[in-house]
Formats: C-alpha cells, structure tokens, sequence
C-alpha cells in the first residue's frame, strides 16, 4: 500500500465475504484496486492465473501474485511452525491441524517437517470443500464448484498448492497418507466448536480456527495421550460471530476506522478478458 511505482490490483467473489472483510480490500484506494468479482474463489485465482499465463500482458506488466498462488506467500510461514516447537513440552512429537483451503499453510509445515521441525501427524482441516480429505481417503484428486461455509477463506474447489503437496511427497500417497490425514468439518460442527470453545476455555475462535480445533480434537478422541495444536488464522472480528456467541466483539481500533470510510470496487464477471482489458496499460 502506497509503495512507490507498485499497483495492487484484488480480486475477490461478490458476496462471499463478510461485511468487514469487504470493508478491509475495498476502503484504501490510492494504488490499491478491488475488483468485485461476479463468482468464486476459484474464479479470482483462475483469472489471476490465467493472466500470469498470458503473453500479452507479460510483454507490458511484470506480475506477481500475494496469495498463495506465490510461494513466497507460504514459505515464511515456516517459521511459525519452529516458533510453535520452541514452546512445546512434551516429549513426543505434536499432532498439528491447519485450517485449509488452498492449503499454502499446511505446504509450509510439511516443508518445515522436510527441514528438521519434529511432527507426528498433520492434519488438513477442511470444511465441506473436502479436495484434499477426498484425495486422501481414495487417491482421486477431483477439484469441485466450491460451496459458500461460514469458513469463507477456506471455500476453495480447487486447490493451488495441492501439486505442491504431492511433488513434496513425489505422487507417492501412501508416504503421503503417513504423516499427513484430512477432517472435513461441516458450518453445524463449526458453530458448535466456536460456542464449546468460548464457554468451555473463554477463547473466541474464529470460524477457521473452529476447524481446525475441531478436526484436532477428532483426533486426539481417536488417540488417547496423543497431544497437539492447531493453527488459529483469523481474527473473529471479520466475521458475524456475534450471531454464534450472542456476544458483540470489540473492535479493534484499526478496524473501526473502516466503518467510516466509502466502499470502492470495481464489479467485473468471471472472465479473464476483462481482467486482461484492465491490467493493459492505455
């Protein structure tokens, strides 16, 4: 934001993301453009992908993606991982659920168990968008329509880092199936863990977070003395929680400015001709 010769260009599904959310990719203006898009998820990222692919637009633009698209999105993300294992206690390796969409998060923990970082299991977290829960249970890679849940960043049908995933394991899914398994946790088991998690603990979950946790728990339910953590990605404020918790969250200062300022998109359909039309300078 407000880097010199840098233009932000965000494509994001109309209606698809809370009021917050939306408030948070459309309100800086300046070098940062929202597009609205007329469409999914997938849509965006097929678009954005497309347009990397496209000679035209490479001849005049030098693109780059900051989702996960991007490995330099995720590669970071590894030191969360060690920073994790520098507080744990216990002797034997942890169990670790992330939340998963286009699965950026659990590639850098798989790549930081490939460098050292002790781990007994993985476990992608998915909500009812269950590529990956799929594949594991029948080898059937098979990307999908994705379904709106109230996990919303996770609503992805057809995962980016997937090829990233099995080329980490060279194809082989039984190595795969050893060190990594999927939970696929409906909005019903979401909302439940949130309200548990909050009257049992005081913690307010996000709904991401809630699947992971869930999953974690599934787990640890089928093994006793195993141990672990999950990965708590979002803060709940971006989201209606309030309608799970019947408790308004307060609003982070950073946050409520927003509420003030005038929402400024650009509606756009699923179509990557437009998106081309756009970038093209002049």
């Amino acid at each position: 934001y407000n880097v010199e010769n840098v233009e932000v260009v965000i494509l994001y599904p109309a209606g698809k993301v809370s009021d917050i959310q939306e408030r948070q990719l459309t309100t800086l203006g300046k070098n940062v453009t929202a597009l609205e898009i007329d469409g999914t998820f997938d849509d965006c990222q097929r678009m954005v992908k497309d347009a990397f692919a496209d000679k035209e637009l490479n001849k005049h633009l030098s693109l780059t993606s900051a989702n996960s698209i991007n490995v330099a999105r995720w590669l970071p993300q590894q030191f969360y991982y060690f920073l994790a294992h520098q507080q744990w206690v216990h002797e034997e390796p942890p169990v670790i659920a992330v939340p998963s969409g286009n699965l950026g998060n659990i590639c850098a923990g798989l790549l930081a168990r490939a460098s050292g970082l002790p781990v007994k299991q993985f476990i992608a977290a998915c909500n009812v968008n269950d590529i990956a829960t799929h594949y594991l249970a029948t080898g059937e890679l098979l990307p999908k329509q994705s379904q709106p849940t109230l996990s919303n960043a996770m609503d992805v049908g057809n995962p980016s880092n997937f090829v990233r995933v099995l080329e980490l394991f060279n194809h082989d899914r039984a190595s795969l199936n050893k060190i990594l398994r999927s939970d696929c946790i409906s909005d019903k088991e979401t909302f439940e863990t949130i309200k548990e998690v909050k009257n049992r603990h005081g913690y307010l979950l996000d709904p991401h977070g809630a699947v992971g946790f869930a999953a974690l728990q599934n787990y640890l339910d089928e093994h006793k003395g195993a141990k672990g953590y999950f990965l708590e990605t979002a803060h709940p404020v971006k989201f209606e929680i309030e309608k799970i918790t019947g408790e308004k969250v307060e609003l982070p200062s950073s946050v409520e400015s927003l509420l003030a300022k005038e929402k400024m998109s650009i509606k756009m359909k699923a179509d990557t001709t437009y998106l081309k039309d756009f970038l093209l300078p002049g």
